[in-house]
């Protein structure tokens, strides 16, 4: 688990974009798990620019992203701001910037007639895929990878569940609220992807900023492992894990400076 810490936000954004650049670089048919929300379109944004200032081609990558809500899609006849389905979140925060086929980017459909049987589908296209070759990972304000809230089995699989509280009313205040929907309309059940089907990934990136998440960062990071903070699965995590944080995120870290050290050590000795 390598721990790197940024002065601020884009610093945070530009690190994770050149981690997964060098991956699609490196293998261009890889398969790319990505996230939503706030934190990654920094990410992304890098992304775009390293597409059509460095060439970055995308047209072979496959992705698969962590979650959608059930009961929303993607309605292209809808203002971006009323249409809050996380597969038009995709769309215009990255797909339609760069060049990779429509076919080839998989959100989870949150208007499928059977979401249970959807979601075993789901889990067997990331198989025929052969497996996610990096998966992208914010954390949420309760500690949560995807949807995957607190008291989650750690090994669980994609699945429909039930949203915390907590994360309804942060939801709403970021997105949901902009739409005219009251907090009682928004959806209150999601498909995500599990603890156990995130920990299969050959490699993953957490990105985490703003000091608002500071306490669960430091609780994921350095606490021990439990359901009550899905998050904290990355110490069973058996692949390369990289957690990028801004300096306010890591504030409560213990181990700051160690973590500092640990890379400076790492990049003299030609390791990172």
């Amino acid at each position: 688990m390598n721990i790197l810490i940024r002065d601020n936000y884009e610093e945070m954004s530009k690190t994770a974009a050149q981690l997964i650049a060098k991956l699609v670089r490196d293998k261009p048919n890889c398969v790319l798990g990505l996230a939503t929300g706030s934190t990654p379109i920094g990410t992304y944004k890098e992304l775009i620019r390293m597409h059509k200032e460095e060439g970055l081609d995308f047209s072979q990558v496959r992705t698969f992203n962590l979650d959608e809500y059930l009961g929303l899609g993607m309605d292209l006849n809808k203002p971006y701001e009323l249409d809050q389905s996380y597969a038009r979140f995709m769309y215009e925060e990255f797909f339609k910037h760069i060049n990779i086929k429509p076919e080839n980017t998989l959100v989870p459909d949150g208007l499928t007639k059977d979401p249970y049987a959807y979601c075993k589908w789901y889990e067997e296209q990331i198989a025929a895929a052969g497996g996610i070759d990096l998966q992208l990972l914010g954390l949420g304000r309760d500690g949560h990878w995807g949807f995957n809230e607190p008291g989650s089995s750690l090994a669980s699989r994609t699945r429909v569940v039930a949203l915390h509280q907590k994360t309804i009313d942060d939801n709403y205040e970021s997105f949901f609220k902009k739409t005219g929907l009251s907090k009682d309309e928004m959806p209150k059940f999601a498909i995500t992807m599990g603890i156990g089907t995130i920990l299969e990934a050959h490699s993953a990136i957490m990105i985490v900023n703003g000091a608002h998440k500071a306490d669960i960062v430091a609780q994921a990071i350095e606490g021990p492992v439990t359901a009550q903070v899905t998050a904290s699965a990355m110490h069973l995590y058996q692949g390369d894990l990289t957690i990028v944080l801004d300096q306010a995120a890591a504030a409560k870290l213990q181990n700051y400076k160690h973590y500092l050290h640990v890379e400076n050590l790492m990049r003299e000795s030609c390791f990172l």
